[in-house]
C-alpha cells in the first residue's frame, strides 16, 4: 500500500527517480544488495521500482516508541521492509550479521550500507568488511548499488525534502565463490569489501576514500563545530 498509493507516488512526484541496471536485479533466490549512503532517503528510492520485496536493517528504537509516534514508526518500518536490530550493546555487530544471513537463508534480498554511515561531504569511503562476511556466511552474490541525488532530496541539515533527480545504478553482482574457501579470513573480507566499493565507486563517479571511515570523518568534523563553539 506505502509503495503503490501512499509513498510511492510523492516520491516519484518529488525524487523524479530514474533506474539505470534493472537486469542486474535478482530475479530469484537470495541475494545481496551493497548500496552507497548520501542520504536518510537513500533506502527509499531503490524498492520504488524494485520487482520484489527489500529488507533493510534498522535501529530497534524505531520498532520500541511509545504513543502516536511510536505506532506509526513501527507500522512505517515494518511495512516497508524494515527488520530491527540491536546496536546497544558489544555484540551488536554480531547480531546484525546473524540478522542478515537469516534473512539470506529465508530467500529474501538484503539490502545493506557498506559505509555503515552516511557520507558527511558526498565522498565514498572505505567500506565495513560485514557485507563480506554475511555474503561469505551465506554463499550469496552481491550486487553493488549507486544511489545518486539523495543528498539533494534530503539533506543533512535538514528535514524537509526537497525537490531533486535521483538516480538508481544497479550493477552486476559480484560472485564471492572464489573467496569461500576463506571463510573467516580477514583479508579476503576486506579484499571482497574493497572490490564492492570500486564497483559502486564506477556506478556513482563519486571521490572514493579507500583508507577512510566514513565515521572517522564526522567525528573530527564534530569535534571541530564543538571547539568552535566553544572558543565564542
Amino acid at each position: 500500500m506505502l509503495k503503490y498509493i501512499v509513498l510511492g507516488p510523492w516520491l516519484f512526484l518529488a525524487g523524479r527517480p530514474t533506474f539505470e541496471g534493472g537486469s542486474n536485479f535478482p530475479k530469484d533466490g537470495a541475494a545481496l544488495l551493497a548500496i552507497n549512503h548520501l542520504s536518510a532517503a537513500d533506502w527509499l528510492f531503490l524498492p520504488l521500482r524494485a520487482p520484489r520485496r527489500i529488507t533493510f536493517l534498522a535501529k530497534s528504537e524505531y520498532f520500541t516508541g511509545s504513543g502516536l509516534k511510536g505506532r506509526f514508526q513501527r507500522f512505517f518500518f515494518a511495512q516497508t521492509g524494515q527488520v530491527p536490530i540491536d546496536r546497544t550493546n558489544a555484540d551488536a555487530a554480531t547480531n546484525a550479521m546473524e540478522t542478515g544471513a537469516r534473512v539470506l537463508r529465508e530467500g529474501q534480498i538484503l539490502g545493506m550500507f557498506p559505509e555503515g554511515t552516511r557520507s558527511p561531504d558526498g565522498k565514498l569511503y572505505r567500506g565495513k568488511t560485514g557485507i563480506a562476511r554475511v555474503a561469505l556466511k551465506s554463499g550469496m552474490p552481491i550486487v553493488p548499488v549507486g544511489v545518486i541525488g539523495t543528498d539533494k532530496f534530503l539533506r543533512a541539515d535538514s528535514h524537509v525534502p526537497h525537490r531533486a533527480k535521483i538516480r538508481v545504478l544497479i550493477g552486476e553482482p559480484l560472485d564471492v565463490s572464489p573467496w569461500l574457501d576463506r571463510i573467516g579470513d580477514r583479508d579476503a573480507e576486506r579484499e571482497i569489501t574493497d572490490e564492492v566499493m570500486r564497483r559502486i565507486q564506477a556506478l556513482t563517479g563519486q571521490e572514493y576514500v579507500p583508507d577512510v571511515y566514513g565515521a572517522e570523518v564526522k567525528e573530527k568534523l564534530s569535534a571541530k563545530r564543538e571547539n568552535r563553539s566553544d572558543s565564542t
